[in-house]
């Protein structure tokens, strides 16, 4: 049962120019922590990614959703988790601050990211091992697919999750292979161009065989010089993705993406505004085959669904804390299978929460394992940080998600 719920609001000021992009030049990465204590001894942790300001909001909203599952067996809610997640993320009172977007959302997340870690936990298993045990049926249950009724149904999931069954010992070789990372970090948008270059160096040295640099200056021929410096250290085999972080508009999009071509970028991120579906269509259509990826800010399985519909994305960047959390990545995943698309996750966790993700949606889903975007900077924060070796992830073993921080404080007594 749980007995005792905690609420924190922990940012972290990064060193440097780290973390910077072409909007968000200051940032302060920053955590809305959900704490969940049951009468055994074991505490569920998950939580919610933002850039400082106003996560004391969503600490606040997330707090009154973790409230209505105070007493409630972590077993039993997560038998029909689907069912309870549909009714949080339509609660009346806070419906209309959304509808499944912004703080609320977010604090949505935090309270599910931190249930499915306490299951792990009190299951004695990594997430990962977690959900690949479940039962397609099982998984389904914790799943809320209103909405998407048109694209897919309950019945429709499982049969999409059964249908990899047979074919999942031949993709369980990554549990000892490991799942492969990029480098995020060579390129934050205030480094110097020597900064980049030694970055890159850096990058490769480890083992990491992609990579991707910060665009959107106010002078586009700032972008197309590093992205041919980073082309040019790291040579033809190595993929290098561009990012800009929603700086464009349309007609500055079309213009400079072409420009961009000439050192074949593997992707253009965010390129403009998360909500314009119509615009990354025109965008796709214009560019091709410039492929764009996008998710990092797409707050919901509706909008990723109405991007698939359109076309719009060739790489999906689902986070599950910027999503519901995990049941709503999960969802977002299988409607990604059924249109062949595949899911690289935006890592708001540093990638903790989503080396677990990753390999459930590549063994249970048969997602391509085609990588797993890698920041370093809050590692020193984590109880159990992940462990990158020859630039891939290495499967982690610790019971939970991985979202244990050292900093949180003892809990509260009991309310």
């Amino acid at each position: 049962m749980i007995k005792n719920i905690q609420v924190d609001d922990i940012r972290y000021k990064l060193d440097g120019a780290a973390g910077s992009d072409a909007i968000h030049t200051d940032p302060v990465y920053s955590y809305a922590v959900t704490r969940l204590f049951d009468d055994s001894g074991h505490t569920g942790v998950g939580f919610a990614f933002t850039l400082g300001e106003g996560n004391n909001l969503v600490c606040k909203a997330a707090q009154y959703y973790a409230d209505k599952i105070k007493g409630r067996d972590i077993e039993d809610t997560m038998a029909n988790f689907g069912d309870l997640f549909k009714s949080l993320s339509n609660d009346q009172q806070f419906r209309w601050l959304g509808p499944h977007k912004g703080v609320v959302h977010l604090a949505l997340a935090s309270v599910t990211n931190a249930c499915y870690d306490l299951w792990a936990k009190k299951r004695g298993v990594p997430l990962w091992k977690l959900l690949l045990d479940l039962s397609p049926a099982q998984i389904v249950a914790t799943l809320d697919l209103s909405y998407l009724e048109d694209e897919l149904n309950e019945y429709q999931a499982i049969k999409m999750l059964a249908s990899q069954q047979a074919s999942r010992p031949v993709r369980e070789g990554i549990l000892t292979a490991g799942y492969p990372g990029y480098d995020t970090s060579i390129g934050w948008f205030n480094y110097s161009d020597e900064k980049v270059k030694e970055n890159c160096k850096i990058a490769l040295a480890e083992g990491f065989t992609a990579m991707k640099l910060k665009v959107g200056s106010v002078n586009p021929e700032r972008d197309i010089r590093r992205a041919h410096i980073v082309r040019e250290v790291a040579g033809n085999n190595v993929k290098v993705m561009l990012d800009a972080n929603q700086q464009w508009n349309l007609p500055q999009a079309i213009s400079i993406c072409n420009k961009l071509k000439s050192m074949n970028p593997y992707w253009i991120e965010e390129p403009t505004h998360p909500d314009d579906v119509l615009a990354h269509k025109t965008l796709a259509n214009a560019i091709a085959p410039l492929k764009l990826a996008l998710g990092e800010h797409v707050p919901n399985k509706i909008i990723f669904k109405n991007y698939l519909q359109t076309g719009s994305a060739s790489f999906i960047q689902v986070d599950a804390v910027r999503v519901g959390g995990v049941s709503e990545f999960i969802t977002v995943s299988l409607l990604c299978k059924k249109y062949g698309v595949p899911v690289v996750p935006h890592v708001g966790d540093m990638g903790q929460l989503h080396q677990h993700l990753v390999l459930f949606n590549h063994i249970a889903m048969g997602h391509e394992a085609l990588f797993l975007e890698h920041i370093p900077h809050l590692q020193k924060h984590f109880v159990n940080p992940v462990n990158i070796s020859g630039g891939v992830y290495q499967t982690p073993q610790v019971p939970g998600s991985s979202c244990d921080l050292k900093i949180l404080a003892p809990p509260n007594p009991p309310r």
